[in-house]
């Protein structure tokens, strides 16, 4: 658990955020160097959410999504926008927003709410959002701020609903990077964390055709 390799809470988050400023805001900067993996990574993520999407009686609406650890808003451009009516932003570092609004073009009108502040923070809108989702950001949180933030999540999300997360996961146990000051949790440990923030797990994807030197990535949607 994190409580094992974080020592400082209060360094833990000011480290990762000092880490951020410094990050170019780009595509490869969100990527830490990995830019390449883009496409790979959108097309999956749009896959594995058009599922939901289908119609049923228990479809996920159209109407608005948040995009959490948004940076420059790669993820709003190519996967949320083209999917949803509005779009919401929250990120830590101010730059990346401010530049979100150029990288975005034209279709960044429909992104309503630019939030800058840590998810440790953020309390998501009570029944709001179709989606919320969470990519290679978990990792900044602690496992009781990350099952706190999953639960104001939970009550973010109008009916039919869900909640993705997209991220790295560890071979076994937690690892700590401190180059950017985060995590990496095995599946078991991230399983745990849904389940104590009252959260059912709906479906789970192994990423495919990712670089063999990078960890693993899973994708989670849950309500």
């Amino acid at each position: 658990m994190t409580s094992e390799v974080v020592e400082n809470e209060f360094e833990f988050y000011s480290k990762a955020k000092k880490y951020w400023k410094d990050v170019p805001a780009t595509v490869d900067g969100m990527l830490g160097g990995y830019g390449h993996i883009s496409s790979i990574d959108i097309n999956s993520s749009r896959k594995f959410l058009q599922r939901f999407l289908r119609d049923g009686p228990n479809r996920t609406g159209t109407t608005r999504a948040l995009d959490c650890g948004a940076g420059i808003g790669r993820i709003t451009k190519r996967l949320l926008l083209p999917l949803f009516k509005t779009v919401d932003m929250v990120d830590v570092t101010e730059d990346f927003l401010t530049k979100a609004k150029s990288y975005l073009g034209e279709e960044g009108r429909r992104v309503h709410n630019y939030f800058c502040c840590g998810l440790q923070d953020f309390s998501p809108e009570p029944n709001s959002y179709d989606v919320i989702w969470i990519q290679w950001v978990i990792g900044h949180l602690t496992d009781n701020h990350l099952s706190d933030f999953l639960k104001r999540c939970r009550a973010g999300l109008r009916p039919n609903g869900i909640v993705v997360i997209k991220d790295n996961m560890a071979q076994e146990g937690v690892i700590m990077d401190d180059v950017d000051s985060s995590v990496c949790r095995d599946l078991d440990v991230v399983h745990k964390i849904i389940r104590r923030a009252g959260l059912h797990l709906l479906a789970e994807e192994r990423q495919e055709n990712f670089p063999d030197e990078i960890y693993h990535v899973y994708t989670f949607a849950m309500r």
